[in-house]
């Protein structure tokens, strides 16, 4: 799904708002969300997870068409993990085996 997708559907299950404004509303909950990162914050949303950023240090790789060493700089990237009712939901019909039941 992308953006414009999900501003779609959001807009038909709330026929009271128009297009522009569900679209506005989401362009700025990902916005925020972005602005938190660049902070460095961590931004939780309960029941379907946690977005945070991770420090990839600086290190040494290789170009796959020469095989030449290259640098690579240090860089933070972002990290998401989902939550306990996300990862459940995303389960349904998989067998429970967290309680070491045989």
């Amino acid at each position: 799904m992308i953006k414009s997708e999900l501003v779609l559907r959001i807009a038909q299950q709330n026929p009271h708002l128009y297009q522009r404004d569900v679209e506005t509303i989401v362009s700025a909950i990902l916005d925020t969300i972005a602005d938190a990162l660049a902070r460095g914050d961590r931004v939780e949303l309960r029941g379907f997870g946690a977005f945070s950023v991770k420090k990839r240090d600086a290190r040494n790789g290789r170009n796959p068409r020469t095989g030449e060493a290259v640098a690579i700089c240090e860089k933070n990237i972002p990290v998401f993990k989902t939550g306990k009712e996300m990862r459940k939901r995303l389960n349904l019909n998989a067998p429970d085996v967290s309680d070491g039941a045989e």
